[in-house]
């Protein structure tokens, strides 16, 4: 069992129980985790990777998303959207237009302060958990992507903007210093992520859709979120030996040094590797 499943992930529900729910579908000891964490209020896109493909998280996780986030002008919590507690009200009501107006200062690289309530470490504690604690620590920006932002639809004084953007972007943070670039105060309210790379949400089973049982027909294949990079197919005259050892393998030289390139052989997806000189190098072995 190896390859990636498409999870539409409910609200109410952490990353961390969709992962243990499936991992009860699957013998003993297959590994299985999330490319993305989704925060339990938050539903939608959850990408799983089951066996092997577990060892291409470093690959997958820098591919776009695109969220549906609800904007809710004139209120500030303690976690940035709509669950925490009010700390700050401020002017609500607004026009499309003037939202317009401010939204261009979100594209691009930004720089964005994390929240505390958030699963980020310091000192190998959890933030949220420093934050419950009642501890409130000096945290950097960090330089965040944001590809597109535009509003979708009004409706009572809310805005839910689509939002696509790069690894590591906080909704809640968009959302709360959007609310300040209004000179006012702003939270999150509904979370949807729609896409995560190439899987969608048109596409992704629920929890109730997958059943009890799982086979490998359900899954895509390991390759399929990699099919942005380059790819090598090594000669069928190489050895297996060679191959599943893992040694360097000669290199298409048209591809640049040190970026990631999908390998196969025999029809196989063997593993992620780099060139380096005339050789690809493995950083990856999929092959057992």
């Amino acid at each position: 069992m190896n390859g990636f499943l498409s999870i539409l992930k409910p609200p109410g529900m952490s990353s961390g129980a969709v992962v243990g729910r499936i991992r009860h579908l699957l013998p003993r000891g297959v590994r299985v985790g999330h490319a993305g964490t989704l925060d339990p209020a938050a539903a939608g896109v959850l990408p799983i990777m089951i066996g092997r493909a577990t060892r291409l998280f470093d690959y997958t996780t820098d591919k776009a998303k695109t969220y549906l986030v609800e904007f809710i002008p004139g209120v500030e919590t303690d976690t940035q959207d709509i669950t925490g507690t009010v700390i700050q009200r401020g002017k609500s009501l607004f026009t499309k237009e003037e939202i317009e107006a401010v939204l261009p200062q979100f594209l691009g690289d930004i720089q964005q302060i994390p929240p505390m309530y958030s699963a980020l470490k310091r000192d190998g504690r959890r933030l949220y958990d420093l934050a419950r604690a009642g501890e409130r620590i000096a945290l950097e920006p960090r330089t965040v992507h944001v590809d597109s932002l535009r509003i979708l639809f009004e409706e009572e004084g809310h805005f839910f903007i689509e939002i696509t953007c790069g690894r590591g972007t906080y909704m809640r943070t968009i959302c709360h210093d959007l609310g300040h670039a209004l000179s006012s105060v702003g939270c999150m309210g509904m979370l949807i992520r729609t896409s995560a790379g190439p899987f969608d949400i048109q596409n992704s089973l629920t929890l109730e859709e997958l059943g009890s049982d799982l086979d490998q027909k359900r899954l895509y294949p390991m390759d399929y979120p990699l099919m942005h990079l380059p790819a090598f197919t090594v000669p069928d005259t190489a050895e297996e030996r060679h191959i599943r050892s893992g040694m360097p393998v000669p290199c298409d030289m048209e591809t640049a040094e040190n970026v990631p390139v999908r390998i196969y052989w025999r029809g196989q997806f063997c593993g992620i590797a780099h060139r380096k000189g005339a050789a690809y190098h493995f950083d990856c072995m999929l092959l057992e």
